[in-house]
């Protein structure tokens, strides 16, 4: 019987949302290990071939993510590439090599972080949107194809959050997003923290589905 493991990866791990997960987890009694660029670069395959050859996961949180948002017409095609090799190929390539150690050890968990730009991109978010699109579309394929391995395979949209990555939002462009909320309030990092640890131990039943946190409701 396979027994749930506690040993987590945080794939861009030196974010704002990385680092609440894993707080919430090492207050859970997980071991857990937030690599940055440095440690897991998410755009070489080389990098993270190394990186899980020597940290085993039992869940994975492919969270390594970057946008470069422009109008569609001047969006250049290396923009494109960076934003589609760090936040689709990365979480593709991190789950990859997670999974093949996890079949080893009877199974595990993979949570990608897509975004509500995925179902409803905004003006200029061209790329990031598609990239993470793509990850919902991944998610379905991969879990059918690691169920027989006991390997579930998520993803979450955690909504708009206070982090690095929010800051230049306009305050006018926030005020128009929160009315889009029937709370008419925003989610929070430490509630995607404990959503995903939940995911991970109280449903192991639970494969190949797509979570929206917020209460968006279009």
């Amino acid at each position: 019987m396979y027994e749930i493991g506690t040993r987590a990866v945080i794939s861009g791990g030196e974010g704002d949302l990385a680092q609440s997960i894993a707080t919430h987890l090492i207050e859970q009694g997980f071991e857990v290990k937030t690599p940055g660029r440095a440690q897991l670069d998410v755009t070489l395959g080389d990098s993270i071939r190394e990186y899980f050859m020597l940290h085993q996961a039992d869940l994975l949180i492919c969270n390594a993510g970057i946008t470069s948002d422009s109008p569609l017409i001047r969006l250049t095609e290396s923009q494109w590439d960076e934003v589609l090799a760090v936040n689709l190929r990365g979480s593709i390539r991190c789950a990859a090599a997670a999974i093949e150690s996890m079949k080893g050890r009877g199974g595990g968990s993979i949570v990608l972080i897509s975004s509500y730009s995925a179902i409803h991109p905004p003006i200029g978010q061209s790329a990031y949107a598609t990239a993470k699109a793509a990850l919902l579309g991944y998610i379905k394929e991969l879990a059918a194809e690691t169920g027989q391995h006991n390997v579930r395979v998520n993803a979450i949209l955690p909504g708009f959050l206070d982090t690095r990555m929010t800051k230049t939002v306009r305050k006018q462009r926030k005020e128009e997003i929160l009315e889009e909320h029937s709370l008419q309030r925003f989610n929070t990092k430490q509630a995607v923290a404990s959503f995903i640890c939940f995911l991970h131990q109280q449903l192991p039943h639970t494969s190949g589905q797509v979570f929206q946190l917020d209460s968006r409701l279009q």
